[in-house]
């Protein structure tokens, strides 16, 4: 299958597509009705306030700081558009990532997800040589469980109607035999 994607490493001034999709509440449904404290979290829509008084701080505390973090967007080779994000953020406790993907609403169900899922996990192991990449929502939805698996996930857990998921280096590697093993055991 031909790549239809690819990732874009923003710059600052390009924050304002993030700011676009997190206040979409359809882009942003499957993150309503959670009781956080998270600053500018609106519980009613799911959408995050991105305000651009704090683009500088996230920017450089997300975009580019290996091995902590990678960020990027989402971007169709046809046009260069912009159809969502990607993150993942080392978890010093589990010795793991902990990752994120975004996909703009009206870009969902044409198999974007997938190819970006597949693409992250890439440079997870090949580029930040992960040990393992965990994620974890709503049992509910079922197409992100879907696709998670496809790409070589493992349910690990699931309480209280959330689902947890694991890939690990080994896994990985296992399905995908072809990916460059450049870096040996892994972070």
């Amino acid at each position: 299958m031909e790549e239809r994607v690819y990732f874009y490493i923003p710059k600052v001034e390009e924050l304002t597509y993030r700011q676009k999709i997190m206040s979409q509440p359809d882009t942003m449904s499957y993150n309503k009705g959670y009781d956080v404290s998270y600053e500018g979290y609106h519980k009613d829509t799911g959408c995050i306030d991105f305000p651009k008084n704090k683009w500088m701080d996230w920017y450089f505390n997300r975009v580019n700081n290996k091995p902590e973090y990678f960020y990027a967007y989402i971007a169709k080779k046809e046009d260069n558009s912009f159809i969502g994000e990607v993150n993942l953020y080392f978890n010093d406790n589990k010795k793991w990532y902990d990752m994120g993907i975004v996909l703009e609403a009206k870009y969902r169900g044409k198999g974007y997800s997938l190819e970006a899922l597949k693409k992250l996990m890439k440079v997870a192991f090949n580029e930040y040589n992960a040990l393992a990449v965990h994620n974890y929502f709503e049992i509910t939805r079922q197409s992100a469980i879907t696709i998670h698996k496809a790409v070589g996930f493992n349910m690990i857990n699931e309480v209280n109607g959330i689902v947890e998921l694991l890939i690990t280096r080994e896994d990985y590697f296992d399905k995908f035999p072809t990916s460059s093993n450049l870096h040996g055991k892994g972070k």
